[in-house]
């Protein structure tokens, strides 16, 4: 299994850039990182149980914690902290990008959710 040669948080793009010791380099923005997070609150317990996580549109990491020398724990800032991702998770996440984030968007259209949040209320203006 690769294992990471660099791993850099780009706050600025909500992104966790990832290089491979078997050449492979992945950009991976936070708000696929959080809809895929391998916590069980996400993946569930069992075949089946994965939940379509919503809303995450403008999610970001805040935190990077390595998990002895086989994952790191990312926190976002909605404090979902659960999920540890595992060298061939990372990897797979990378690897797969081009099949699981439209097949993500596509699950979202077919149940009328949205990357958005919903119910936040405006910003108030001084006058």
């Amino acid at each position: 299994m690769p294992t990471p040669t660099e791993i850099r948080l780009n706050r600025a793009e909500r992104r966790l850039e990832v290089a491979f010791d078997d050449g492979g380099r992945f950009e991976l923005p936070a708000e696929y990182l959080r809809v895929e997070s391998p916590s069980a609150e996400v993946q569930g317990h069992g075949p089946g149980e994965k939940v379509l996580v919503h809303g995450k549109r403008e999610v970001a990491i805040i935190g990077i914690e390595p998990v002895g020398n086989y994952a790191v724990r990312l926190t976002f800032d909605d404090l979902h902290s659960t999920g540890i991702y595992s060298w061939e998770t990372l990897h797979r996440l990378g690897r797969d990008y081009g099949t699981l984030w439209p097949a993500y968007l596509a699950a979202l259209e077919e149940k009328g959710l949205s990357r958005d949040l919903r119910g936040r209320a405006a910003p108030k203006t001084i006058p």
